[in-house]
């Protein structure tokens, strides 16, 4: 968690703060899942190198995005 909230820190400083929770929530929701997907916590871009995971499991939900689910579908599995 320190390790997290550190490089976390180190992002945010340019930036001087967030101005509203909900921008603090975005940001920190948006670098949790960059670090889930990094750890191979999701079956997004598992088939890759571990440098080409992230680029991979974006191409991934591209795909997915853009071929507009049915309401059924279930959503992704997470490991």
């Amino acid at each position: 968690m320190e390790a997290d909230h550190s490089q976390l820190k180190h992002r945010l400083r340019p930036m001087r703060g967030l101005r509203t929770d909900q921008t603090a929530q975005v940001i920190i929701t948006g670098y949790a899942f960059i670090q889930n997907l990094r750890r191979g916590h999701y079956e997004l871009g598992l088939d890759t190198q571990p440098k080409l995971r992230i680029a991979s499991a974006f191409n991934d939900l591209a795909r997915v995005i853009r071929r507009r689910p049915d309401p059924g579908v279930p959503p992704l599995p997470i490991r």
